[in-house]
């Protein structure tokens, strides 16, 4: 099969096409035959070398941790899952390619009306985000400010907070206060003077915050939450323990995936795609991404 992988870590390109023999799957597995799969910071610290613990890391690495496809092979003992079955799922690695194995709890039923490049990108989002809203125990009448609130956990993030009746600040750059208005949030533009807008847009304070932008954002943060328990970064890991803010937890799940696609079908949650790539140009994806900038998600897309 066609992966997107490298042989030596480094910069988006070396990144390219390879052959690598077929998975098959073994006892609980499933093997999906990849439509699209999404592209985010992750794969990009993967490419550049970082090892993440419990990872399959063998050569040549494939990145890539959330797809959407049809399944056309099980192991033995698979009951949930049947062979034609459209389905997006996770996973810690490999799924830039032809083919991904899976155990089949790492698989949910993809909505009928979703398109496959927004199921090849929303795992990830969208189950980063619900999980970051539950540590952070965002309730009705909170205020929550989101940093990086165009992006695609963003989103999702201000989506899921309106739902639970929390009332939304959303920084993003000034082409994107129109996108995450519409979102159900008040925008705020990042950058010099970040604190006096927020304040201004939130004059009885903010509860609680999910950093997707680190540096000058979490800075502001500190300033404005006193209860740090109650910020939480998505960037800024190896500052958080000492700033005593929280990080995401572990915790996605195929039931978990299953309640925000359901969100999706009944149009609860909307999931932008900003721009999709062939195979062949997975390291355009990935400089893309690492111009921290951009509307919603990318996604490498797989002809049918």
């Amino acid at each position: 099969m066609k992966v997107a992988g490298f042989t030596e870590a480094g910069p988006p390109g070396v990144l390219r096409v390879l052959e690598i023999e077929d998975p098959h799957p073994g006892p609980g597995q499933v093997r999906i035959k990849v439509r699209a799969a999404g592209v985010q910071p992750y794969d990009a610290a993967v490419r550049a070398g970082w090892e993440p613990p419990g990872a399959d890391l063998r050569w040549p690495r494939v990145p890539g941790n959330e797809f959407a496809g049809v399944v056309d092979e099980v192991g033995e003992g698979v009951t949930e899952v049947r062979v034609n079955d459209e389905v997006l799922g996770f996973t810690q690695l490999r799924a830039y390619a032809e083919y991904v194995v899976v155990p089949q709890d790492q698989v949910t039923a993809k909505p009928e009306d979703m398109p496959w490049t927004v199921a090849g990108g929303f795992t990830a989002g969208a189950q980063t985000a619900h999980i970051a809203l539950e540590v952070l125990k965002v309730t009705k009448g909170d205020t929550i400010l989101i940093h990086a609130a165009a992006g695609s956990v963003g989103t999702a993030a201000v989506q899921l907070a309106t739902l639970q009746g929390a009332r939304v600040i959303g920084t993003a750059s000034e082409t994107n206060q129109v996108y995450v208005r519409s979102l159900g949030a008040t925008p705020v533009v990042y950058g010099d003077g970040l604190l006096e807008r927020v304040k201004q847009a939130a004059p009885e304070g903010v509860d609680a915050v999910l950093d997707g932008a680190g540096g000058a954002a979490l800075e502001v943060s500190l300033r404005l939450v006193e209860d740090r328990s109650r910020i939480l970064t998505l960037v800024e890991h190896e500052k958080a323990a000492g700033l005593g803010v929280r990080v995401s937890k572990s915790g996605r799940s195929a039931e978990r995936l299953a309640e925000l696609a359901a969100l999706y079908a009944k149009g609860d949650l909307r999931f932008h795609v900003r721009k999709t790539y062939p195979l062949s140009q997975a390291a355009d994806a990935h400089r893309e991404i690492e111009t921290g900038h951009g509307r919603g998600k990318v996604v490498i897309e797989f002809a049918s």
